[in-house]
């Protein structure tokens, strides 16, 4: 049995979900967002709650079952409130900015790196913080990733993007010793 599956899902009232064959939709006041979900799989919308349960008791689908229900749940919180993570630049000479919705970063390269905004992103710039904000959750974490991917902190000065109170394990640099 899937403990996460078993949960039903409380939708607010200013959000609205319909509910086709193998399809579910949901409308909020940030946007909408739709998901095709596997045919062994049932989802119910009932007073204000979806219900998730699997066709039969069969073992693998115990994971699809958890699953959907969290990018139910994911759907339902992004509709409302919106998904945001945060990467900060370390480095000297490390920059950032805005052209028009993209990203122009600047990170030691002998070249700026332009980043495209993908649909459904957007990008805010304060200083050395990107604010990248969206409804879809899994969207906005991987261009996070990728935007952090570029350039990641090096283990040596610490230098590169990296999300906001992240810990970098520092190295110690090479030690000078009495010859031998």
């Amino acid at each position: 049995m899937s403990k996460v599956g078993k949960k039903p899902i409380v939708v607010p009232a200013n959000v609205n979900v319909t509910v086709g064959d193998n399809k579910i939709t949901v409308k909020g006041p940030k946007g909408e967002l739709a998901f095709v979900f596997n045919p062994e799989i049932i989802v119910e919308f009932k007073e204000n709650q979806v219900l998730v349960s699997p066709k039969k008791d069969i073992n693998r689908l115990y994971a699809f079952w958890g699953l959907t229900r969290s990018i139910i749940f994911n759907m339902v919180e992004g509709v409302e409130k919106g998904y945001e993570k945060k990467l900060e630049l370390q480095g000297v000479g490390y920059k950032v900015a805005l052209k028009g919705k993209d990203l122009d970063l600047s990170l030691g390269f002998s070249h700026p790196v332009l980043f495209k905004a993908p649909e459904g992103v957007e990008f805010v710039v304060e200083k050395n913080i990107i604010t990248i904000s969206g409804i879809d959750k899994k969207l906005v974490g991987q261009v996070a990733a990728d935007i952090r991917k570029i350039r990641k902190p090096e283990p040596y000065k610490g230098k590169g993007v990296r999300y906001v109170g992240e810990q970098v394990r520092r190295k110690a640099g090479k030690k000078v010793g009495s010859g031998s």
